[in-house]
């Protein structure tokens, strides 16, 4: 299996956030990491597709931007951690010469660098952790997972820590 993952990075634009300021930060995960991460999780996730490539596409941006996509899409004008764009309905059978021919387009994830950094410090934990975290829990959404309730929301958080632990992060949750 493997994943190509199309990372934009918003940082040649970060300088004119207020908050963070280009030298301030810097993103400790290469492009490679994330193909890695993504096929690891991907494995563990779907085991049963037989699908040989997948590409997810991955932004990092900044809170103005990403709360222009909340407020488009999810009428929340206000800046959000993660948003997840999925390409699959989820009940949707996919056909298997599809699967042989190309790569399976699972959606869009977006991070607010912003936002993350902002909640890797209220957690006590590194920058990477916290994107790692958040880019866990918009993978499971692609992938169909919802959080409509606690008892959900606690499995997709459970699912999450085990995603991180299984790329050598390990995280604690309350």
């Amino acid at each position: 299996m493997q994943v190509e993952v199309y990372v934009q990075n918003y940082l040649n634009e970060y300088s004119q956030s207020e908050s963070i300021k280009i030298e301030d930060i810097h993103i400790p995960i290469t492009s490679q990491t994330w193909e890695n991460w993504f096929n690891c999780w991907l494995e563990i996730l779907q085991p049963s597709i037989s699908s040989t490539a997948y590409e997810i596409g991955l932004r990092l941006t900044n809170d103005s931007e990403i709360q222009e996509l909340n407020a488009q899409y999810r009428q929340q004008n206000k800046p959000t951690d993660v948003l997840s764009f999925a390409a699959l309905e989820v009940d949707s059978p996919i056909p298997s010469e599809a699967l042989a021919s190309m790569p399976l387009y699972l959606g869009d994830i977006v991070i607010s660098i912003d936002t993350a950094q902002q909640q890797a410090q209220k957690q006590g934990h590194t920058l990477l952790t916290e994107l790692a975290w958040l880019a866990s829990h918009g993978l499971l959404h692609l992938l169909g997972w919802d959080h409509p309730d606690e008892e959900s929301l606690e499995r997709m958080l459970k699912q999450q820590v085990k995603l991180l632990k299984s790329v050598g992060i390990s995280i604690d949750i309350e």
